[in-house]
């Protein structure tokens, strides 16, 4: 049985002047999913998110929500709550206000699950939005993006805000509903660490381009950092696809995408090799920073070591 995506791209462009923020994306998100859009600052995340939500056009290309374009298709974004770091209100509401639109806007909107949060994020609702702190900002994006239960829902880092314990609080209720309520909801955050158990899908976007489109589980263990002697990392790795090399002296770090079998494990020790994974943070940085190296020219490569 084909499931029809709830999100797709087809060849996506956008520029900006004479900056390319989207160079033919092509990109299917199933229903029901957790998907991480990870990637740098400037990366085009953001840029691909407003496309997808209705805010801005692309230049080329298709998207679609549900098998439609969603701009200005009120049918389709109705069925979307798309949540940013930097979400504006007017000027003179109040959180209360807030909440109160939003549970107008979205027909999924829970109030239980809405007055449930702020008690746990300890939100002031009767304070002016414009006299909040930054944390008590984006807790208002995190509740309104959660208890929307929007089909479609995009969180573009509003949680980077949050301290420590209130973005813990945020991952928990957010994994336990989605359990229950289960939507497409795409993360975009550079906490790739502390998101990384929450994804069941990960895109990676590097200047535009996708350079990751893979399962979480296929990711986890996909690559290993081999380390030890320069000349017997070499042998070692002979064959593998490199995504990043350090060296010193005579000594070398090399991490490869690799899934090593109990034998090839066992011919790295008697090597004197280390073999230390590679967290999806690092998966993600090493890959950016490669794709960087294979467009700068060799020459500028030198000067910027």
């Amino acid at each position: 049985m084909t499931i029809t995506p709830a999100i797709a791209t087809r060849a996506l462009s956008k520029t900006y002047k004479d900056v390319r923020a989207l160079d033919n994306v092509n990109l299917e998100l199933l229903p029901n999913r957790m998907y991480g859009l990870l990637g740098r600052n400037g990366a085009g995340k953001t840029t691909l998110m407003s496309i997808l939500t209705g805010q801005n056009f692309a230049d080329s290309g298709e998207a679609e929500i549900f098998g439609h374009d969603p701009f200005e298709h009120d049918a389709t974004l109705s069925r979307i709550c798309f949540i940013r770091e930097s979400q504006k209100y007017p000027d003179d509401f109040r959180a209360h206000q807030a909440f109160k639109a939003a549970a107008l806007f979205f027909e999924n909107w829970n109030e239980e699950l809405a007055q449930d949060l702020i008690a746990a994020f300890n939100l002031p609702v009767k304070r002016r939005i414009k006299k909040l702190s930054r944390g008590q900002l984006s807790a208002v994006g995190v509740i309104i993006g959660m208890a929307s239960r929007a089909e479609v829902t995009f969180f573009d880092e509003p949680y980077l805000g949050l301290d420590a314990v209130a973005r813990q609080i945020f991952y928990d209720r957010l994994v336990e509903d989605f359990a229950e309520y289960p939507r497409t909801i795409v993360l975009s955050s550079h906490l790739i660490d502390e998101v990384a158990n929450l994804l069941e899908h990960v895109i990676v976007i590097d200047q535009g381009r996708i350079v990751v489109d893979d399962d979480a589980e296929e990711l986890r263990g996909s690559a290993v950092t081999v380390t030890g002697s320069a000349e017997r990392v070499e042998e070692f790795i002979n064959g593998y696809p490199v995504i990043h090399r350090d060296a010193l002296g005579s000594l070398a770090s090399v991490s490869i995408r690799a899934r090593l079998s109990s034998s090839e494990r066992e011919k790295a020790r008697a090597l004197g090799l280390e073999l230390s994974p590679v967290s999806l943070q690092q998966l993600v940085v090493r890959s950016t920073l490669s794709r960087v190296d294979t467009l700068v020219p060799a020459g500028e490569q030198e000067a910027r070591k």
